[in-house]
């Protein structure tokens, strides 16, 4: 494109943004007779235009629209579209170029691979930047993205001073360098990247610190490596390691040799490629040098190929690609016109009319219908909407000391593929920048939150800026960044990182763990103990010591103590429904029994002193009509205690998970408390009523002192099973049957011991005081 006239230097603040006027005196010029320009007027009908290949810019395909859509003219364009509002100009629109809406999911998709929640953005104050703005980040922020900054370029003003426009510039330039997040999004169009490489110069200009902090760029597909001639030898280490999105291409055979023809002496009516000549090789085609401010003149044997890659690249970029596009999409649409006009003359037989002109107004609609494959096998449509059907590569931009720029594809993002392969990216071969020494960068507003902490708002921050606080006791978070604690299941307990739930384990009292093995010997010893016992009883049953205070009661106590011995085994062991249900009724009937035969054998002590009085009525309870009445009472009472709660609330396994915090306790679930303690109750009832009886005869005069032994015995019985509560009350899991057993055991022993032990020391080691005589000599000394 030619200007009719160039812009004077009073409108250079317009040079950075192609003004309205420029580009519409640009399209008038080519709907006009070419060197002869007169608006809406076309003197000839050769070299007519069909369609326009636009450019990268937005806002100068929306002015072309203006003009074009007049003429029904299409127009191919190859960056982002522009927001057109008018659906007679939206029309004409064809773009080399995907849904744009494609590209920032893309872009989301890449966010959140690498978790950089905590980003900033910079845009051009555009149409299409504000619809990103308005538009997409709220999407970005519903996926868990969140924003340090979003901030818009600051407009080039050329007319004010350097300094005065410059300071936008530093404050945005400071705003980002002690930004702490590592990425940015770039939102912008092609020209963005002469500002960008401008970014590392403000320092320099402005006097103030270089900040070191260095930012991955994240880079919009409309985007393009570019330059002006004065930042030809800048630094372009700013770009190394950015990631950018740009249209599908591939490399087109014969590109490179292409180029390596080009001669602008060689080109004629070729007016573009002398600019680009001079300013890629600042050289001059005048014949004075002093001009142009130069010093070299073009020869035109100069080679692209010397030129570095930040003047200009031998590779096809992503723009080429798409106007190469473009090009062949016109092509193809002519021939559809063409093979149109070819049948319709065929078919009406009038082979001399003009139909080219009439279908030429209708071009738009061929060219929406265009579906080709181009050179290199790729196949080329439009969707309904008139985007390129096709995805975007991911590009990871790689500089040299040399200020060559090499572009590596690391991955592509295509809503058109099979869902697994929608989105791919090799994350190892990504180049980052160098501040982060080649590791992924972090961009988090703090570090995660580890394993057994919960998110906790920050008052005043954006919800991805929090505090990390440690789970509460009992609840674990088993993923990094967690947004809460959770409790454990029943049958788990947290680790103690709390990071984790750890399966309990399923705990009771059995026979193969120390304390179990202990508590089993124990009581098969003195179950054999009180067996060997009543053998000797047995075999000196005609001896004054065993016949004296009821040698039944003796046998029926020791059988009582020898199956209290042998309770605790129901205790032991994985509890069944058989033991739960004769455990605590078992040992409560037999012990009852046991203590019923104590206080029968204190009464008959007492009674039988009572007895010796004149006239007096207890004679008639002395011997054995007591016992018989005494302890089958005692043993029914206790019997129907149990029976009522076997019918009611029998006792039955249950796992308890609460009592520990570590197991899961196997036990046996008394199914009513108020009928366990009644049994026990009526237990401690007769230990009260044997230890009152026999405290209050103690000094009679018994043959063998038996009312004190049993005084001591039933005093160490209280004492053990009035330790036994508070002791069971506090303990938890297999310990509290622990406790029952040695309780159990304890005072078994107790009375077996203070009861039998003296007999049984007389019979065997003093028999000499087993006899008529020495007992009626007792009773005479006493």
């Amino acid at each position: 494109m030619t200007f009719y006239q160039h812009p004077s230097h009073n409108l250079l603040d317009e040079i950075g943004h192609f003004v309205a006027s420029w580009t519409y005196l640009a399209s008038l010029e080519l709907l006009s007779t070419w060197s002869n320009f007169i608006p809406n007027y076309k003197c000839d009908n050769k070299d007519n235009v069909v369609a326009v290949i636009g450019g990268p810019d937005s806002d100068v395909s929306f002015f072309m629209a203006t003009i074009l859509s007049n003429y029904k003219l299409p127009q191919l364009g190859y960056g982002s579209s522009p927001v057109i509002n008018d659906p007679s100009q939206e029309v004409f629109f064809q773009w080399m170029f995907p849904n744009i809406n494609q590209q920032y999911v893309g872009m989301l998709q890449l966010l959140l691979l690498f978790t950089w929640t905590w980003i900033g953005v910079i845009f051009i104050e555009d149409d299409n930047g504000l619809r990103f703005v308005q538009k997409e980040l709220p999407k970005f922020s519903q996926a868990g993205i969140c924003f340090d900054f979003i901030e818009p370029l600051p407009p080039l003003y050329f007319k004010t001073g350097i300094h005065e426009m410059l300071e936008p510039w530093v404050k945005l330039y400071f705003l980002i360098s002690d930004s702490k997040v590592s990425v940015v999004v770039l939102h912008g169009e092609i020209h963005t990247m002469v500002v960008l490489r401008m970014f590392p110069r403000i320092p320099e200009l402005e006097d103030i610190p270089r900040n070191t902090n260095g930012k991955l760029w994240m880079m919009t597909a409309q985007m393009e490596f570019t330059s002006i001639p004065l930042q030809r030898f800048w630094d372009i280490d700013i770009l190394h390691g950015s990631l950018a999105f740009a249209t599908q291409s591939k490399e087109l055979v014969g590109f490179h040799n292409f180029l390596h023809m080009r001669n602008p002496y060689e080109e004629i009516g070729d007016g573009f490629i002398k600019d680009f000549w001079k300013q890629v090789f600042d050289c001059s085609f005048s014949s004075s040098l002093e001009e142009d401010n130069v010093w070299n003149r073009c020869t035109g044997k100069e080679n692209l190929e010397a030129l570095p890659r930040s003047i200009f690249e031998m590779s096809i970029s992503s723009h080429s690609y798409s106007v190469y596009n473009a090009a062949y999409a016109v092509a193809y649409a002519l021939q559809s016109i063409r093979s149109s006009i070819l049948k319709h003359r065929i078919m009406s037989g009038e082979e001399h009319k003009n139909l080219l002109n009439p279908l030429l107004w209708q071009f738009h609609r061929y060219l929406q219908k265009v579906s080709f494959n181009n050179s290199v096998g790729e196949m080329i449509s439009f969707d309904q909407n008139g985007n390129l059907e096709a995805g975007f590569d991911i590009i990871n931009w790689i500089t040299f000391p040399n200020l060559s720029v090499h572009r590596v594809k690391v991955g592509k993002f295509d809503l058109r593929a099979p869902t697994d392969e929608v989105f791919s990216i090799s994350v190892d071969a990504i180049r980052w920048p160098k501040t982060f020494n080649q590791t992924q960068p972090l961009s988090l507003c703090n570090e995660p939150c580890h394993k057994g902490h919960s998110k906790s708002k920050k008052e005043g921050k954006p919800f991805c800026c929090y505090n990390c606080l440690p789970c509460p006791k009992g609840k674990v978070s088993n993923q990094m960044d967690k947004d809460f604690c959770y409790q454990c299941p029943e049958d788990h307990y947290p680790s103690k990182a709390q990071d984790q739930c750890i399966p309990k384990e399923i705990s009771f009292l059995s026979f193969q763990e120390p304390l179990g093995i202990t508590l089993t010997i124990v009581a098969l010893l003195f179950s054999s103990i009180t067996v060997l016992v009543l053998a000797v009883f047995i075999q000196h049953k005609g001896t004054p010591i065993v016949k004296a205070n009821n040698r039944g009661l003796s046998y029926t106590l020791l059988v009582s103590l020898l199956l209290s011995f042998l309770c605790p085994l129901l205790f032991i062991g994985r509890p069944q429904r058989a033991t739960c249900l004769l455990r605590q009724t078992a040992f409560g009937i037999i012990f009852s029994l046991a203590v019923s035969c104590v206080v029968a054998k204190t009464l008959t002590v007492v009674l039988a002193f009572m007895a010796t009085r004149p006239s007096s009525q207890m004679r008639s309870w002395v011997g054995k009509r007591l016992a018989l009445f005494m302890v089958p009472s005692c043993f029914l009472v206790q019997t129907t205690l149990c029976i009522v709660w076997l019918m009611s609330s029998p006792p039955f396994p249950d796992l308890d998970m609460h009592s520990l915090p570590t197991e899961m306790v196997l036990e046996c679930n008394e199914g009513s408390d108020a009928m366990f303690y009644c049994m026990l109750g009526f237990i401690g009832l007769l230990a009260k009523i044997s230890f009152t009886v026999a405290f209050l005869g103690r000094k009679l005069p018994d043959t063998f002192n038996e009312a004190k032994f049993i005084t001591l015995s039933m005093l160490l019985f209280c004492s053990v099973w009035i330790s036994f509560v508070p002791a069971y009350q506090s303990t938890k899991g297999k310990y509290m049957v622990a406790v029952e057993i040695f309780t159990i055991l304890a005072s078994s022993a107790g009375l077996l011991i203070l009861i039998f032990s003296p007999k049984v020391y007389i019979i065997l080691i003093r028999p000499e005081l087993n006899n008529r005589q020495q007992l009626i000599r007792k009773i005479r000394i006493n």
